[in-house]
């Protein structure tokens, strides 16, 4: 949701952020000045909502909240930068978004979280609890559409977001036999024969054809798409849907957008032990 007023940009990345935690959210929600923090407190446990994602704006930064109702505790990040998700879509040549990716959550991948501090452990535990825990033993394949991707960076101390689809082709084949495998019958009305339609390039890149190890699985159960079987080994690809941000957590409160501070980024005295 949105704090004060925070601009159109801002507007536009929270309706992204909406879109993100599909279909676990509010989409529909519609703030108006008159809304105070307590209004939406008391309505949260009707509704089952169990987190708060406010984000706000000043005049230097774009500020983002993340409060577990109705006690807290309460994380406070700065954006320091974002692009939104149209964006994202833009620079891709060949984009792939479809709304049956958002049926189901995205898997939560937390990356470089196990750092010292006691802030690293609460912020853990705050992200996990935003999504649906997942049971690898029970969990239907045909539901691991989407990644969100936190991402640590020691260097700067700043935190990656990324968004994705997740997609799978056939491996070991040229693109003239995926577009056979992965579609319908290409046109074959300007080729004699279909070998020479495979064959129309004679040089074909390594890229085109081969694809690593640590990209390859055999797949459990059937998956989504063309001829995606059982026991069949197909290449993982992740498509980014965006939106991006780059975040700074700043400080952690023990309560609902309030309380304790139990950890500030810049003031040495709240710094947890």
């Amino acid at each position: 949701m949105r704090s004060g007023i925070v601009g159109t940009s801002v507007t536009a990345l929270v309706r992204d952020v909406r879109r993100v935690l599909e279909p676990n959210t509010a989409s529909h929600l519609r703030e108006r000045r008159s809304n105070r923090l307590k209004d939406f407190v008391m309505v949260a446990g009707q509704l089952g909502v169990t987190h708060f994602l406010i984000f706000s704006r000043t005049e230097k930064n774009v500020n983002l909240r993340i409060s577990r109702v109705p006690r807290g505790p309460t994380l406070t990040f700065r954006v320091i930068d974002y692009a939104l998700a149209k964006d994202c879509l833009a620079l891709q040549k060949h984009p792939k978004t479809s709304d049956v990716e958002y049926h189901k959550s995205p898997l939560l991948v937390l990356n470089n979280f196990q750092q010292s501090g006691k802030e690293f452990q609460v912020m853990t535990v705050m992200l996990q609890n935003m999504f649906p825990s997942v049971d690898v033993q029970t969990m239907q394949l045909s539901e691991a559409r989407r990644v969100l991707l936190f991402n640590y960076n020691e260097d700067t101390g700043t935190i990656d977001m990324r968004h994705y689809s997740i997609g799978v082709k056939a491996t070991g084949v040229s693109k003239s036999i995926k577009r056979v495998i992965n579609t319908n019958l290409p046109n074959l009305g300007d080729y004699e024969d279909i070998s020479d339609y495979v064959l129309k390039e004679a040089i074909i890149s390594e890229s085109d054809i081969e694809d690593g190890p640590e990209s390859t699985v055999t797949l459990s159960q059937d998956y989504p798409g063309r001829n995606n079987r059982r026991n069949e080994q197909r290449a993982v690809r992740l498509h980014e849907l965006g939106p991006r941000m780059t975040l700074e957590l700043t400080k952690v409160e023990n309560g609902m957008c309030g309380g304790e501070v139990l950890y500030h980024r810049y003031s040495k005295y709240y710094l947890i032990e």
